[in-house]
């Protein structure tokens, strides 16, 4: 009886011991794959760092490589300014500018003389018919604008200015009777009409001259400034008109004189000119010679 309750114990006791075997090879599984899962967690997390890692060092070098290029413009911008306020007090310092004033507008007057008076002794000769002015000599007064072009000569010499002249004058050279009236009232009123030679019977013999011509001043930057005119364009408008009634001619001048700036761009001047055409205008002579000042503003 004592022998079978001693194989019982240890039935017992074997059963409990496997048991227990069991439940600890169970917790011993258990905690290798607890340990396994725990490893890969462990890992995935490390991945994740170095990958959180990387992605802020690359952001780092962005910002560093922004603040670079920032920390450049703002010293490129910074110098700009610093130069232009440089430039803006110098200027500010700087005496202002005188610009030479070149360009000149002119008024003048004088004498003058034609070659040939209009009128002679024979009637209908010589542009006798509207006027037998016998007279020669005048005077004559106008403007000119001269328009400065360069000043040395079309870079073949220095300090010689080429000038523009555009210029109209009148000339005077006094009244005689015109023959045409004066002939019809000697034939209305007979013989007696020869003291009737009043102003209706005169005609002022007076003349235009308009002229485009090239002007070479030499000694730019003095005051005192010689000039010639090589050869010129005119064109003449006559106020009697001639024989064939015309009243238009074209032709030349030729020129010479000198100026002198007395203050500010005031100058005063004396020139001679010619007037020549090649034929007279349908038998009246215009060809002459002026001679006078004029005063000239520059600008």
């Amino acid at each position: 009886m004592s022998f079978t309750k001693t194989k019982l114990a240890l039935g017992v006791a074997a059963a409990t011991l496997t048991l227990v075997g069991a439940q600890a090879q169970a917790a011993g599984a258990s905690a290798e794959r607890v340990a396994d899962a725990a490893a890969r967690k462990t890992e995935a997390l490390e991945a994740q760092m170095q990958q959180m890692a990387e992605q802020m060092q690359a952001m780092q070098a962005e910002l560093n490589r922004v603040k670079t290029a920032s920390s450049a413009k703002a010293s490129t911008e910074t110098a700009k300014i610093q130069e232009l306020d440089h430039w803006m007090a110098s200027v500010k310092a700087a005496p202002e500018a005188s610009h030479s004033k070149d360009h000149q507008v002119v008024v003048r007057g004088g004498w003058s003389a034609l070659d040939h008076a209009r009128g002679n002794d024979s009637f209908l000769k010589d542009g006798a018919l509207l006027s037998n002015n016998r007279n020669n000599e005048g005077y004559y007064y106008g403007g000119a604008f001269d328009f400065n072009v360069n000043n040395d000569l079309f870079g073949l010499v220095d300090d010689t200015s080429f000038v523009i002249e555009l210029g109209v004058e009148y000339s005077s050279y006094g009244q005689a009777a015109n023959t045409v009236s004066e002939t019809y009232a000697q034939a209305l009123l007979g013989d007696g009409a020869a003291g009737v030679t009043t102003e209706a019977h005169r005609a002022t013999d007076a003349r235009l001259r308009i002229n485009a011509s090239p002007k070479i001043k030499f000694m730019h930057g003095s005051k005192f400034r010689p000039w010639l005119i090589p050869v010129g364009l005119d064109i003449n408008v006559l106020g009697v008109p001639t024989n064939a009634v015309s009243v238009l001619s074209s032709g030349m001048n030729f020129g010479a004189g000198a100026e002198y700036d007395i203050f500010r761009g005031i100058v005063v001047g004396t020139d001679v000119r010619y007037h020549y055409s090649t034929s007279k205008l349908d038998g009246t002579p215009v060809d002459g010679f002026n001679a006078g000042g004029y005063v000239g503003f520059k600008f």
